[in-house]
């Protein structure tokens, strides 16, 4: 049995699979962004989860595609979590762009990642490039969940939200002062805690107004920063996985035609993507 998962981090999802591309189980826990989570909150999101620890003996094999392990120190340090757990599995632990790769293309391409957090990489075909390292939410994440949350948090403040929209803010979230800097400055996971914000724009009605204008303003900084680096940006096509992308479709379209940029596939859950490539190209050698 084959164990994948595309690990975010405000959640994880989790499928096994058969030696045939059956699924045989489909679960989700809390996030597990190993660059952001302690060791010992790993431990205890996965244990807690009734479903993965019914395998935890029986699985042969764990992929792990996650935010956080792109870098090598959270990367060993959630490798040692997994394999202590599933001790008779063999366990790789990936950054959640390789998983988007899989879950978008198999051509030469440039792969977004709208979620939480943001990333890019440009795929040969073959082996992941990346031009600029992932600094995470206080420096970088343009375009994401987090990057949108602090937006809305700002404008809010300064006043810059429409009255009419700063209302049902007030209504939805708890926006007193305090509370918002003890979810920042006290609370793990901050940065899911910003993206959790991000929802109120793409569930309230403001056709072509102040979203339409936020998003679009994040959406140009993110190409700009994420894939204009790539010297292959005009000639192949740009990727998207992760809800924010997938919400955005359209402005993301509009941000590109300045650049001339060729829009290819945008998947909401990278995890499907996944099952398809394990079945094509992955289980048959595992048999």
């Amino acid at each position: 049995m084959t164990l994948i998962a595309d690990g975010g981090s405000t959640k994880c999802d989790w499928i096994l699979l058969g030696s045939d591309g059956e699924v045989l189980m489909k679960t989700r826990t809390r996030g597990l962004n190993p660059a952001v989570v302690p060791e010992g909150e790993l431990y205890n999101r996965l244990m807690e989860n009734q479903d993965l620890s019914q395998v935890f003996k029986t699985t042969k094999y764990v992929d792990f595609y996650g935010a956080g392990a792109g870098t090598e120190t959270p990367r060993k340090i959630f490798k040692a979590v997994l394999e202590n757990l599933f001790p008779n599995a063999e366990v790789t632990v990936a950054e959640d762009l390789l998983a988007a790769v899989y879950a978008t293309t198999t051509e030469p391409g440039i792969v977004c990642i709208l979620g939480t957090g943001s990333n890019s990489c440009y795929w040969d075909g073959e082996q992941i490039h990346t031009k600029v390292p992932s600094l995470g939410y206080v420096l970088m994440d343009e375009a994401s969940g987090n990057y949108f949350g602090k937006r809305l948090i700002r404008d809010y403040y300064y006043q810059k939200m429409p009255r009419k929209l700063a209302r049902e803010f007030e209504q939805r979230f708890d926006l007193d002062a305090d509370v918002i800097k003890m979810n920042l400055y006290k609370q793990p996971n901050p940065n899911t805690y910003l993206a959790s914000f991000a929802e109120f724009i793409f569930t309230c009605q403001d056709p072509k107004g102040y979203f339409w204008k936020l998003i679009t303003e994040g959406m140009e900084v993110f190409i700009e920063n994420r894939v204009l680096c790539y010297k292959e940006a005009t000639s192949v096509p740009i990727h998207f996985v992760g809800s924010i992308a997938h919400f955005s479709e359209e402005m993301i379209r509009d941000a590109m035609k300045p650049y001339h940029l060729e829009l290819g596939n945008i998947v909401r859950r990278p995890i499907d993507g996944l099952i398809e490539h394990y079945r094509k190209n992955v289980l048959a050698s595992r048999a």
